[in-house]
């Protein structure tokens, strides 16, 4: 599983990034917190989630722990998907989802 990526951000979107790891493009899923802190052209350093399923290796990043743990306890609730997780703390910061629970 990959846990980390280490390399220059080739692309930014509404809702990934691309990060150019010696000479391969990995498409990373992020919150637009962790949107917010990449800057094309730009080294970055990215926490890991790996999610395989029959179709895909898909992979969602993020620049902290905090937020990293929040995604792995968002997604065990019914209902709420990766996604889904992405978009809440896309909105609510880690510290403030502890408060608010």
């Amino acid at each position: 599983m990959i846990a980390r990526l280490r390399g220059t951000i080739e692309g930014l979107g509404e809702d990934a990034a691309v990060i150019d790891v010696g000479g391969v493009g990995y498409l990373v899923a992020c919150s637009g917190r962790t949107l917010g802190r990449l800057s094309l052209g730009s080294p970055a350093l990215l926490l890991i989630e790996t999610h395989v399923r029959e179709d895909a290796i898909l992979l969602y990043g993020f620049f902290d722990a905090a937020e990293r743990d929040w995604f792995r306890l968002l997604i065990t609730v019914q209902g709420v998907g990766a996604r889904l997780a992405l978009s809440i703390l896309s909105a609510v910061p880690p510290d403030l989802l502890a408060r608010a629970l």
